[in-house]
């Protein structure tokens, strides 16, 4: 297989079975770096036709608290008091700058991911953009 751009499904495809096929190759070797340059083709062909867009900020926060065992009141040393931890997890008060500041210092949490636009609970339960 020539390195060229992946440019169609039937490159993709040939070229993820060239990566299989080249998996093991013995380091420094030029298998090895065909494999390296093969990957990072991939890698942009996946990323132009199956991007992956980032969670929801809340959820994403709830993900990080399930995975790690953390509780809510471990959250109030980035986030606040309870009752404001409680507010930004039901979704009736934004996350600021400086909390998201905070959670991504002390929990090593992508800001950019934070940062994203979520939707925020009115009083009568409805969701509405923040």
């Amino acid at each position: 297989m020539e390195l060229k751009p992946i440019r169609s499904k039937k490159e993709y495809q040939a070229a993820l079975a060239e990566v299989e096929r080249l998996w093991d190759a013995p380091a420094k070797s030029a298998a090895a770096d065909r494999l390296d340059v093969l990957t990072m083709l991939v890698e942009r062909y996946e990323r132009q036709h199956f991007p992956i867009a980032d969670p929801d900020p809340i959820e994403f926060l709830g993900h990080v608290m399930e995975s790690r065992d953390l509780t809510r009141k471990d959250l109030e040393a980035f986030i606040g008091p309870r009752g404001r931890v409680a507010d930004i997890l039901n979704r009736t008060r934004p996350l600021t700058l400086e909390m998201i500041r905070r959670l991504a210092d002390g929990l090593h949490l992508p800001a950019e991911v934070l940062i994203k636009p979520y939707r925020l609970r009115r009083e009568a339960g409805e969701l509405e953009a923040a």
